[in-house]
């Protein structure tokens, strides 16, 4: 087992076995795992009856109630650390991510040099679609207040679409990460480059999803501005490797460059 899909859900009857089909018709290895968080609509049960058709390819693991995106993914982390897989990929299930980039990203990991594989859509190449200027603008504008509070050097910060491997995520203490919303994007991208792992952005399109609704709310966008505030305060007032685990267990290899 080498390669691992974490795909969260809340509400996407619509979209689900279609990324499912496009993710497996890559014929690439690839595993998913699907976070479903109670989906009134039933997501989780269309996943269940595609099991036959992907058999030890698919996962589901249930939540009671939406309990957010980043605890979602935490789930998924420590459920992929379990079983072995070398390669954990984030990804959402509306198409705004192309299946397609999938080996870009592990290939920047498994072949190139980067722990750290990110889908940018802010580095030269990258393009965003079909979104408004106003949520352009707010996403541009989060990126860049960011790098400004954190020092971050990432030019998608709160990119969604990510390889990790598995290395990254044994060092990160997964029970300190507090953000929920997209805060969780940057703060797993901050304790990885703390940690002196090796960040790389790979340039993507991102195409603003079709059908299903955003999960975006006011409650998300203040995270965001807070969060990146508390991550500064906390990188300047404490040792941030107190926060992580298996500190010894780093290979040496994993330096303190970081590329974008």
């Amino acid at each position: 087992m080498e390669k691992l899909i974490i795909i969260p859900t809340y509400n996407e009857k619509e979209n689900i076995a279609n990324i499912l089909q496009a993710v497996f018709s890559l014929e690439q290895n690839f595993h998913v795992l699907i976070i479903d968080d109670g989906s009134p609509d039933g997501t989780a049960n269309i996943v269940k009856s595609l099991f036959a058709k992907y058999p030890g390819q698919l996962f589901l693991e249930e939540r009671i109630g939406k309990l957010g995106l980043g605890t979602a993914y935490i789930h998924g982390f420590n459920w992929a650390l379990d079983k072995g897989y070398r390669f954990i990929f984030e990804m959402d299930a509306d198409f705004s991510h192309d299946p397609h980039d999938l080996d870009k990203l592990y290939r920047a990991c498994a072949t190139g040099s980067a722990d750290v594989a990110i889908g940018s859509r802010y580095v030269k190449n990258g393009r965003v679609e079909n979104w408004p200027w106003s949520r352009v603008s707010l996403s541009k504008g989060g990126a860049l207040y960011t790098r400004m509070i954190t020092w971050i050097p990432v030019k998608d910060p709160t990119a969604g679409f990510i390889c990790y491997k598995r290395e990254v995520l044994e060092a990160i203490n997964l029970d300190e990460i507090t953000f929920v919303g997209y805060a969780f994007q940057i703060e797993m991208k901050f304790a990885a480059w703390k940690l002196g792992f090796k960040i790389k952005e790979v340039p993507i399109t991102f195409i603003d999803r079709q059908f299903g609704i955003s999960k975006m709310n006011k409650g998300i966008v203040k995270e965001g501005i807070l969060g990146v505030l508390k991550l500064k305060w906390m990188s300047m007032f404490k040792n941030y490797r107190n926060r992580v685990k298996n500190i010894p267990e780093i290979s040496p290899s994993f330096q303190k460059e970081i590329t974008v």
